[in-house]
């Protein structure tokens, strides 16, 4: 009886591929969640002329969360990643060499408002984060 039993379970468990989260870091959707965040918070913050809708903001984070969770990750993954200074700075330094491709930067303020306002404009993500004054 031993036998079967150890068989059946050896049998399951090569039959059934072990799917191996990756980090929450890596997911896609959560990358491209925070870049969204950080887009609309760097924007906000350079240019006098957009305010942020932080019901909006809290609402998009609280939706993250609840993905990360339906995906499986445990909620001391979540707070990990959202205490990770590294990953916090790579994201940072994506978003600011993406904000200069279009015309943003500390030597281009006004760039940050037009960015903005494109982005409101297109009703994005980051846009609908954000609001022109």
């Amino acid at each position: 009886m031993k036998r079967i039993l150890l068989t059946a379970c050896l049998a399951v468990s090569i039959a059934s591929p072990s799917v191996a989260m990756q980090p929450l870091h890596e997911n896609p959707t959560v990358v491209n969640g925070f870049y969204t965040l950080g887009l609309a918070d760097e924007l906000r913050k350079n240019c006098d002329d957009l305010s942020p809708r932080w019901l909006r903001a809290y609402n998009y984070l609280k939706a993250l969360e609840k993905f990360a969770r339906k995906s499986g990750y445990s909620d001391a993954q979540i707070e990990e990643l959202t205490k990770n200074r590294a990953e916090k700075e790579k994201l940072r330094v994506r978003i600011r060499a993406d904000l200069k491709k279009r015309g943003a930067s500390p030597e281009n303020p006004e760039g940050y408002c037009t960015v903005g306002r494109e982005e409101i404009a297109k009703g994005s993500a980051a846009g609908r984060l954000l609001r022109a004054n």
